[in-house]
């Protein structure tokens, strides 16, 4: 499994954070991770093309 790590801003508390994405697969992403500073849950969506992430959005979870 090829796997990137990701560095964004939390929705919640606007730490840089990071999350390791699975770029095996070109087909859409999406789940539900804790943010690792303030343990609110983002849901995170991406696409990926063998070695790289296309697009990526991290949204508050609903």
């Amino acid at each position: 499994m090829d796997e990137i790590e990701k560095f964004f801003k939390c929705p919640y508390c606007f730490e840089k954070i990071s999350m390791l994405l699975d770029v095996s697969t070109e087909q859409m992403q999406s789940y539900i991770e804790d943010c690792e500073v303030c343990c609110n849950p983002i849901q995170i969506s991406y696409s990926a093309e063998p070695g790289k992430v296309k697009g990526f959005v991290a949204n508050k979870a609903q």
